[in-house]
C-alpha cells in the first residue's frame, strides 16, 4: 500500500522565505512510535508517562514527514526545534495540522502525549 501525500503551496503569509512548494508523505506506524517513545519517560514500575516533549516529537513528525520543499530548504529539523531561531509559531500549526491528519495522529495522542 502506497503511502499517502499531501502537497501545498504556502505563499509569503508566514515570511517570503518559507513561500513555495512543500511535499508531505505519511509515516510509517514504527516511525512515528519510535519518535514518540525516544521523546517520552516512562515510570519504572508501573508504566505510566512520567515526562513528554511534545515539541520534539511534533517537531521530528513534521521533519520526517517532508519530503520535498523549496531548494533554499527554510526548514530544517534544528529550526523546528529552535526557540531563539525557529519558525513562526503560525506556522509551525500549519505544518503540525497537516502532518498530524496525513500521518493519522488524533487529538487524544496529541494531547496525551503532551502530558496534559
Amino acid at each position: 500500500m502506497a503511502m499517502r501525500e499531501q502537497t501545498v503551496e504556502i505563499d509569503k503569509r508566514f515570511g517570503k522565505e518559507y513561500a513555495g512548494r512543500y511535499v508531505f508523505r505519511e509515516i510509517t506506524w514504527a516511525k512515528r512510535s519510535r519518535i514518540i517513545q525516544s521523546h517520552t519517560s516512562y515510570h519504572p514500575t508501573t508504566g505510566q508517562i512520567v515526562k513528554s516533549d511534545y515539541v520534539a516529537i511534533q517537531a521530528e513528525t513534521i521533519w520526517a514527514s517532508l519530503k520535498e520543499q523549496p531548494e533554499t530548504t527554510p526548514i530544517t529539523l534544528e529550526r523546528l526545534l529552535g526557540e531563539t531561531d525557529g519558525i513562526p509559531v503560525a506556522l509551525g500549526e500549519f505544518l503540525s495540522k497537516i502532518v498530524n491528519k496525513l500521518c493519522g495522529v488524533l487529538p487524544e495522542e496529541t494531547k496525551n502525549s503532551s502530558g496534559r
